[in-house]
């Protein structure tokens, strides 16, 4: 039987806990012909690379920074969530067909410990994550959702396009959701680069934070220490994974061996 193909799509992306998780999986849904790589392709080469996949024998791909929208614009068919958020993390290939859509969105709401209905939520940055969650929180009956940006003007066209309202500074809330790669990025501090202090991180009962690290980052660490109930981006990639793992296989996902195999 020949291999069943995916991979992630990203610049850099050998970072990336995805073939761990998505092997992991395989494994224990016994999906012996399945295989799950690392695929980094520069943006320059993203629109010659994803149709070759769909005649290469992969099932599909996820994607990360920087290829989220232009995943959208190579696509022959979108998901409802994909064109709203324009932008998309999962790619479907059949037949030479290319389907996006995003997992993004309720990947991040299957995440959160309680439902965002009501909630008054912050997001930090407006990039193709930034999207997703905005949508997804105003989708799920969140009462206010606030976009802060470092640049003013891309978190303006960001709610232009899918809501929420613009905040100059780090508001309270129920939510805070940093989708920046502030953290992680060499140098990148969040005390420094977001508009945060550690002892303003009990203005949020929940804090979720996107970029994971080895053991957690810093703002997570921070955000235990304040009382607050924490989301890790690991997590958050688990849920999403799972969501696509589910698309391509028809299969339930195993989130616990995910899991298990994101944190080791």
């Amino acid at each position: 039987m020949p291999l069943r193909r995916a991979g992630v799509l990203g610049w850099p992306v050998s970072h990336s806990r995805s073939p761990a998780i998505h092997q992991a999986a395989y494994r224990a849904l016994g999906l012996e012909d399945w295989r799950y790589q690392l695929l980094p392709v520069p943006p320059e080469l993203l629109s010659e690379v994803v149709p070759a996949l769909a005649g290469a024998g992969f099932v599909g791909a996820n994607v990360t920074i920087p290829h989220k929208e232009r995943a959208l614009e190579l696509a022959d068919t979108a998901g409802g969530a994909a064109r709203a958020i324009g932008a998309a993390n999962t790619l479907s290939f059949d037949d030479g067909r290319i389907e996006a859509d995003n997992t993004d969105a309720p990947g991040l709401l299957a995440a959160l410990p309680h439902s965002p209905a009501g909630a008054r939520v912050l997001v930090l940055g407006a990039g193709g994550s930034a999207r997703a969650a905005v949508w997804a929180f105003l989708t799920a009956g969140a009462a206010d959702v606030m976009v802060w940006n470092r640049t003013s003007a891309r978190a303006r066209e960001l709610c232009s396009r899918v809501g929420g309202r613009v905040v100059e500074r780090a508001e309270p809330a129920d939510l805070l959701v940093n989708c920046t790669a502030v953290g992680i990025a060499p140098g990148s501090s969040p005390w420094r680069d977001l508009p945060l202090a550690p002892r303003s991180l009990r203005d949020y009962r929940c804090v979720v934070d996107l970029p994971y690290a080895d053991p957690e980052t810093e703002l997570v660490a921070a955000a235990r220490r304040a009382g607050a109930a924490v989301v890790d981006g690991l997590e958050v990639l688990v849920r999403q994974g799972a969501l696509s793992l589910e698309r391509w296989s028809g299969r339930p996902a195993p989130l616990e061996e995910m899991r298990a195999a994101a944190r080791t």
